[in-house]
């Protein structure tokens, strides 16, 4: 008899995310238990509560999914999953609150298919906000020159060395997109562009694109009014405007959730996985 599939469901939120719950569902998952308003003290028993029940052979059937809207809240709970195992005793665990990890792989990919990324120079417009941080470690792995830019500079700085911490070698400078002049600067010479904002925040009016000399690729994040990108509508894929391919929060779309989908899958085929941006990256380019 086989083993249904259970997730574990760890949400920061009060109310558990429904498009977790449903993308859960149809990756293949027999039954979800779906847990909100879950802190880090709260998490080590969750976890024995998955991984006490079936014996080492057959806890890659159980999982744990860490969601919510709050990232930091989210990687909190992901540290103390991953303390929670020892030696066989451990779950197959993956963070995609925000679906921060599977948005900036989805990104970085739709850029990689038009730019190839080692040694370009790609700005990262809103880049020290939970995607922006994600997209430019990416880049930064994938050695791209990344010009991470904020509305605020110390922001921006504050970003480039963390990443620097993680990724060696990392090619990172600060930039400022406080205004539209500002972030067409930090655009003009790049070979791409792929905006992070927040919903409704326009980073670079319409028109700025075509006069950044260079640019071959532009990818916008946000699908609310106004875009990050007025030259970028959200339906774009591989849209050329001009000389410039361009893609909108809804042509990266469809790659997100193929990735989010690949990722639980790949959950369920052993106990040891911890899913985090660069392994969710490592599964959409397996796709």
């Amino acid at each position: 008899m086989s083993l249904k599939k259970i997730l574990v469901c760890l949400d920061a939120d009060p109310q558990p995310s429904v498009f977790d719950g449903v993308v859960a569902v149809d990756s293949g998952v027999d039954f979800l238990f779906r847990h909100g308003g879950v802190a880090a003290a709260q998490v080590r028993d969750l976890v024995y509560g998955a991984m006490f029940t079936r014996g080492p052979q057959e806890l890659k059937n159980t999982a744990v999914f860490i969601g919510g809207s709050d990232v930091t809240a989210a990687e909190a709970l992901l540290k103390a999953a991953a303390d929670s195992f020892f030696g066989p005793m451990r779950v197959s665990v993956m963070l995609d609150a925000n679906g921060a990890n599977t948005t900036a792989a989805a990104a970085v990919l739709a850029a990689r298919r038009h730019v190839p990324l080692s040694g370009a120079i790609v700005t990262v417009l809103a880049g020290t906000g939970a995607v922006g941080r994600r997209v430019v470690r990416l880049l930064a792995s994938e050695g791209a020159r990344v010009r991470v830019a904020s509305r605020k500079l110390t922001h921006a700085e504050g970003t480039c060395d963390k990443i620097s911490r993680i990724v060696p070698g990392a090619d990172l400078t600060a930039w400022t997109n406080e205004n539209a002049m500002a972030a067409a600067t930090a655009v003009e010479g790049a070979q791409a562009v792929i905006a992070c904002g927040p919903p409704g925040v326009e980073l670079l009016p319409k028109g700025y694109l075509a006069q950044a000399a260079g640019l071959q690729a532009a990818i916008d994040l946000n699908a609310v009014p106004a875009h990050g990108l007025g030259d970028v509508a959200p339906t774009d894929k591989a849209t050329h405007h001009g000389a410039i391919v361009c893609y909108g929060a809804l042509g990266v779309g469809g790659t997100k959730m193929k990735i989010h989908k690949a990722a639980i899958a790949k959950l369920f085929t052993r106990n040891d996985l911890v899913l985090d941006a660069d392994e969710i990256y490592a599964i959409g380019k397996e796709l």
